[in-house]
């Protein structure tokens, strides 16, 4: 049986193009993460674990849909292999049933690990330029110095709810709790 596997990382991006071409290509199963490839336990891998017996497949969009990291990916192939399970990768046209779909598995995780690794040392020596620079990264305050701390007292206070005080300064409820972490740090 082929059993597709669809992931997002975040709620307001759409699967209909993985769901689509799991379907396309005969899953008659498909499981889907709505998480970041980053977080380790993802519920739908989980499933897919419990799911999958010898002699199914395992059908993905993207290999960047099971792992994030060649690591990750080789992980993945040994445990598959493990319980007599292929893998097929619609993108990269790659199917573990043939030797040369193993090999080409193991190319294409390779690239794909050390094209992370170069757009994250370009990021880093961009941020580096851009410090020499005097410009700071980073998402811009929300509110000035003074306003967080009026905000922080506004809380402490407990004369307001919290959803008042977000309202009034034009921030959410994260922010504000932000910024109270911060104000009892220094403290």
């Amino acid at each position: 049986m082929h059993i597709g596997y669809a992931r997002v990382s975040t709620h307001d991006q759409n699967l209909e193009l993985q769901h689509d071409a799991l379907q396309r290509a005969g899953c008659k199963k498909i499981i889907v993460d709505r998480v970041s490839g980053t977080v380790a336990e993802r519920p739908g891998l989980t499933q897919v674990k419990a799911i999958v017996r010898e002699g199914d497949t395992l059908v993905v969009w993207r290999l960047d849909r099971l792992g994030r990291s060649i690591k990750d990916l080789i992980d993945w192939m040994n445990w598959l292999e493990q319980e007599g399970v292929d893998l097929q990768s619609l993108h990269e046209a790659i199917d573990t049933k043939s030797i040369s779909g193993k090999l080409t598995f193991h190319i294409f995780a390779a690239l794909a690990e050390f094209e992370k690794q170069l757009i994250q040392e370009r990021t880093q020596a961009g941020l580096q330029a851009a410090r020499a620079r005097g410009r700071l990264g980073g998402r811009p305050k929300a509110l000035a110095a003074g306003k967080q701390k009026r905000a922080v007292e506004l809380y402490e206070e407990k004369r307001l709810t919290v959803k008042e005080i977000c309202e009034m300064m034009g921030i959410s409820k994260p922010t504000l709790y932000a910024y109270v972490r911060q104000a009892q740090s220094v403290s």
